[in-house]
């Protein structure tokens, strides 16, 4: 676990270490690495587990444009956008002559974390990624099968564990089977970023992610499976966002001596 102090910036109920990437990229020897964005906020309002997840974390970055400047707009700016598709690949680039740095992928579609590994090792000049495996649909709820993934990857004696299954599936499963690995010393929950690495999923532009509109992005490349996520469930958001403004948020029980901080909790 990381027992560097970094400064701390407080949206909602989470506290986001305010680095920037080669910041970050320069500390991280070991340790939990979650890249909050608004789902995972409003996620983070009413599950407990998720946010148990949160508070062992070594390291929480942020992930989303319309966070930067949620932050600016509480007089505490974070430095930097860091979403999980961009930490790794400038991860990789990072320890592209550190031998000692392996990784291995766990996630997306059968075949698709085969074909990030072999991109990114092309594109490396060095096989950095050491193992690959896309789990099956509902994995995290076998034990059977989640205890053969730790063995795979333990026999791998990669350093680096990336997991791409979603959230809050990733952060719990993590959170859950930390312990039970034997060589991996940093652990990544990255998203979709196996798929983008792929080349199965695009990217946003990167205008409509500088400028916050990734969602919309997404929105339109999943209409069935993201609308209610972005357009129902992550809306109360800026309301919540608004009340901290004004020194009215209060953050849930469960949460209220986690990762708040003491003078908002005040407040």
């Amino acid at each position: 676990m990381s027992t560097i102090q970094n400064e701390q910036v407080y949206i909602l109920n989470v506290s986001f270490d305010n680095l920037s990437l080669n910041q970050l990229l320069e500390q991280l020897k070991q340790g939990v690495v979650f890249t909050p964005n608004v789902d995972h906020l409003m996620k983070l309002q009413h599950d407990k587990e998720f946010f148990t997840t949160y508070v062992d974390a070594d390291y929480r970055v942020c992930d989303s444009q319309v966070l930067m400047y949620s932050a600016s707009l509480l007089g505490t700016p974070l430095k930097e956008k860091i979403s999980g598709s961009d930490l790794f690949p400038a991860f990789c680039k990072f320890h592209r002559h550190n031998h000692a740095t392996t990784i291995f992928l766990l996630g997306g579609k059968a075949g698709v974390a085969d074909s990030a590994k072999n991109k990114i090792n092309q594109k490396i000049g060095r096989e950095i990624i050491i193992g690959a495996h896309s789990p099956s649909f509902g994995f995290e709820k076998n034990e059977q099968e989640c205890f053969e993934l730790i063995e795979m990857v333990n026999r791998s004696k990669a350093t680096v564990l990336a997991v791409g299954v979603g959230a809050p599936k990733q952060e719990k499963w993590i959170h859950k089977y930390r312990d039970k690995f034997t060589h991996v010393k940093i652990f990544l929950a990255i998203g979709a970023t196996i798929d983008f690495e792929a080349g199965t999923i695009q990217r946003a532009p990167k205008w409509m992610s500088k400028f916050g509109l990734e969602s919309l992005f997404r929105i339109y490349s999943d209409p069935k499976r993201l609308w209610k996520r972005y357009l129902v469930e992550d809306l109360p958001f800026f309301w919540l966002l608004l009340k901290q403004k004004l020194g009215l948020y209060k953050p849930p029980a469960f949460s209220r001596y986690g990762v708040f901080s003491n003078r908002q909790l005040q407040d």
